[in-house]
């Protein structure tokens, strides 16, 4: 092994070994256990960031345990078409080269192009997750437009249409003015703004005054239909069944009652605009009311607008506002904070439209879904999140998914110009089902990306065919993702499972957080905070990265991005591969195969390492099977760092020299081989590629240490040799401590008296020698209590008392002509300080922050006069 380690070398090439030799891959094998799980497919307009480095390095942890487990493992890649934003990337492409709009190239010509584009960049993202290390089966890759996934998504459109689960309908929906195309009710996403609260007066129709109505949609107005009250508001009792005047439009309207209306927000009256708002659209339901669409989808006011016509709708808010003033019909306006509705891809505040879509009923289709979650049967971990999940589910609204785009899977409904027939297909029909009609038109609209993402899990094994894959590695396993789309996704996942599967599509689903930047900010584009994790793993290599992102976090908790931490895992690594490198140099003429591990005489401290590496085997693989991958790592990283590398590599040196014996450094390779080769295995998952390397330089048998069997309980473990062992090291701790408190030169050798009771004394003598070489000692004396030695510096650590002859450390005389002076000096500024303190006026005049210094340092300085009193004292006794 190389003097330093090199990322950069050793990544690339174990990654094109474990690729060329297919580790990754795995068949189906009925005879082991089947460990499978989809990776959430990333857009294929994507690149790689901190958030996908986070869910992908999660995700190859646990499918490099299982697979060293024994588990038949297959973790499937794929990516996904992202109808909305890569319609949005190519069409930006064709404008910025050729100034030409989709409607110029036309749709075969469009769809041409975008295949193209999705050739030439889809795979991008798939690529960057092999510099992390992924080790996805590569010829199991799919795509959610790829011929078997697009089949199943029409299998699945055609069943819930023929079951009359979906459905088109007129319908309040979510319409994003520029990507041109409705979102689901979660695609949109709710920001809270800083806006304003108009009142504006309603003129009642026969005269006798006026209706007072709070708004944050001026512009809106212009459609009412009715005003609402609670029919519980005392205040307006009177009011109900009578007409308003809506201004600007003299459109009369009926004032109704409804239990909607909220009587503590605004003035208790309500403007009711049935086609721009989905809870006025289901009051309008419920009475009956008319739809007057005044904004149109491109956000500018309609013909049913009148004057204001044409106009963007802010705009046509600031004219109608002006409009309100000069009639005395605008009351007041107060500042109003509100959460508006945005879409996810563009930020763009979304229009509420009434429009013809297609809607999948959901009502039926949740059942299995919620009772799956209650029952047990899919957990969530952190188990939090599966109330949030149930919230939703038990409060959920029919799902839209019909989209203007073009780019996606195409609604497989076909409409016949002769006799009005609608049906759906999987295949493409040759004419009309009903009257054998060649003059048929297919739907133009799209179905929602999330559509195809929901039938993933049995999708990407083959389904509807019934193949050996689908049979063997269904149900999944785990689905590791974000908490941002357990409804986007997940809930739509399981939904689907029940429904064409009929079981679970997983029987886990882990849900982490978020990657925040060091101020615990969401990374994003306009903060500028973003962390490239490719530059991160150019910097400091992809194991420093891993280990940076998981280790100490809790399941569902967010993470904080921070550089001089990933620096710290790079030191991290760095350590192991020192230690690695000393170890086999020390092994260079060593077997392991000779000798059998049960005829080894071991020491106190090879026992006590073998328990502690047994300990930190059987804690990994607890906290793994809690999906608690942060405590895994850290629990790693406190054995690897101090109990291996700081103590127990420094106890068995004289051994490794030859300085006791060739049998004892035998032993001592042995064990140092055994305990390396076996944390190197548990260490992979999280560290894939160092450990491959030292592991390979190890002696060892097999391919590679992905699939080294995961290590297993050896009956090693030994709770009497750790008790030794920690007493052992508390009282070389707290003699170097005492060296060092007296400045004792590394290199000088001195005495120590240990006084125990007859139990431990017998245990610090199987130690002597571990103590002697660590603590620097070249005498040690072992005895029972009775006797306080003189002139002795002294501690008590673990019920034992250490006494370390001052003659031995230090020159007596030197020492207390050096103590009296720093006494001297101490014993002076404490007067100084206290002269201050007795001064009135310097209390009186100076300011309480400089007073309050000078009580610190007074202090301090007495602090200091008792500790040199009392080491002068043992000195001169």
């Amino acid at each position: 092994m190389k003097k330093t380690y090199d990322p950069k070398e050793v990544e690339q090439k174990w990654y094109t070994y474990w690729e060329e030799n297919g580790f990754f891959h795995a068949e189906v094998d009925e005879s082991k256990e089947p460990f499978c799980v989809v990776i959430p497919p990333p857009n294929i307009t994507g690149q790689l960031h901190m958030g996908h480095a986070l869910d992908n390095t999660y995700q190859d942890i646990l499918v490099r345990w299982k697979r060293m487990q024994g588990c038949n493992t297959v973790w499937i890649p794929g990516t996904d078409h992202a109808g909305i934003a890569t319609q949005a990337r190519v069409e930006d492409h064709i404008r910025e080269t050729e100034g030409k709009t989709r409607h110029d190239l036309g749709r075969e010509e469009f769809l041409r192009r975008t295949w193209a584009w999705k050739e030439e960049y889809g795979r991008t993202i798939l690529n960057q997750l092999k510099r992390l290390g992924a080790s996805l089966d590569w010829d199991r890759e799919r795509f959610t437009m790829d011929e078997g996934c697009s089949r199943a998504v029409r299998e699945v459109f055609v069943r819930l249409f023929e079951k009359g689960w979906i459905y088109q309908g007129h319908y309040s929906v979510n319409w994003c003015p520029v990507c041109s195309t409705t979102l689901s009710d979660i695609e949109v996403e709710h920001e809270e703004t800083a806006g304003k609260l108009w009142h504006i007066r309603y003129p009642i129709a026969d005269g006798s005054g006026y209706v007072e109505i709070a708004t944050t949609r001026p512009e809106t107005m212009l459609g009412d239909t009715a005003v609402a009250v609670n029919p519980g508001d005392e205040r307006y009792q009177h009011l109900i069944g009578r007409t308003v005047i809506v201004p600007l439009v003299d459109r009369e309207v009926p004032v109704i009652a409804d239990e909607y209306v909220d009587m503590e927000f605004g003035t208790g009256v309500v403007k009711i605009t049935p086609a721009h708002d989905p809870n006025d659209f289901e009051i309008g339901q419920r009475h009956n009311l008319p739809q007057v669409q005044v904004i149109g989808r491109d956000a500018a006011m309609t013909a049913e607008a009148g004057k204001y016509a044409g106009l963007d709708r802010y705009e046509a808010r600031r004219r109608i506002v002006e409009d309100l003033q000069q009639l005395g019909l605008l009351v007041k306006v107060e500042d109003h904070q509100h959460a508006v509705g945005q879409c996810y891809r563009c930020s763009t505040v979304v229009e509420p439209l009434v429009s013809k879509q297609w809607f999948v009923k959901m009502d039926e289709l949740v059942k299995p879904a919620i009772a799956a979650v209650e029952n047990g049967e899919i957990r969530f971990i952190p188990e939090r999140f599966s109330k949030h999940y149930l919230h939703w589910m038990r409060n959920i609204r029919d799902w839209c998914i019909s989209r203007q785009l073009w780019w996606g899977h195409r609604i497989p409904v076909w409409y016949c110009d002769e006799c009005g027939e609608v049906f759906a297909s999987v295949d493409e029909p040759a004419g009309c089902v009903k009257c054998g009609s060649e003059a048929i038109k297919q739907d133009p609209d799209v179905l929602d990306t999330w559509f195809s993402s929901a039938l993933w899990p049995f999708s990407t094994l083959g389904w509807p065919e019934k193949t050996k894959e689908l049979q063997h590695f269904y149900p999944t396993s785990v689905l590791v993702t974000g908490f941002d789309i357990i409804f986007f996704w997940v809930a739509r996942m399981i939904v689907m499972g029940y429904e064409f599967m009929h079981d679970r599509p997983f029987k886990d689903v882990f849900i982490h957080g978020l990657v925040r930047d060091a101020q615990g900010r969401k990374m994003s584009k306009s903060l500028g905070n973003g962390v490239d994790p490719l530059e991160a793993i150019e910097q400091y290599g992809a194991d420093a990265l891993r280990f940076n992102l998981v280790i100490g976090v809790a399941p569902g908790n967010d993470m904080r991005y921070i550089p001089e931490k990933v620096e710290a895992y790079r030191n991290f690594a760095n350590k192991i591969w020192n230690a690695s490198r000393f170890a086999l140099m020390n092994l260079e003429d060593f077997d392991p195969y000779q000798e059998n591990m049960g005829s080894l005489a071991f020491t106190t401290a090879d026992y006590w390492i073998l328990s502690r590496c047994e300990f930190t085997a059987k804690e990994v693989t607890r906290f793994l099977e809690r999906y608690d991958v942060g405590e895994a790592a850290r629990v790693l990283y406190d054995f690897i760092w101090s109990e291996l590398c700081d103590w127990y590599i420094e106890l068995i040196k004289p051994r490794l020299y030859g300085k006791q014996g060739e049998e004892t450094r035998y032993v001592a390779q042995y064990v140092l081989w055994y305990v390396l080769k076996g944390t190197l295995e548990l260490l992979h998952p999280f560290m894939p590629f160092i450990t491959e390397e030292i592991w390979q330089n190890l002696p060892h048998e097999g391919q590679t240490i992905m699939l080294a069997p995961w290590p297993q309980p050896a009956g090693l473990s030994s709770p009497k040799h750790e008790r030794i062992m920690n007493t052992v090291m508390a009282v070389i701790t707290e003699i170097r401590a005492m060296r060092s408190e007296k400045s004792v030169p590394p290199g000088r050798k001195i005495a120590a008296i240990l006084q125990a009771d007859p139990e431990d004394l017998e245990l610090l003598s199987q130690a002597e020698g571990d103590i002697m070489n660590l603590a620097g000692l070249e005498r040690l004396t072992l005895e029972e209590p009775g006797r306080t030695p003189e002139k002795c510096l002294s501690a008590v650590v673990e019920g034992i008392n250490i006494f370390l002859p001052l003659a031995e450390m230090v020159d007596v005389a030197e020492e207390i002509a050096r103590i009296q002076k720093e006494l001297e000096q101490a014993r002076r500024e404490l007067q100084r300080a206290e002269k201050n303190l007795r001064n009135e006026g310097f209390i009186s005049k100076a300011p309480q922050d400089v007073v309050d210094r000078e009580k610190e340092k007074a202090e301090l300085y007495q602090a200091q006069v008792a500790r040199l009193e009392a080491l002068l004292q043992e000195l001169q006794n």
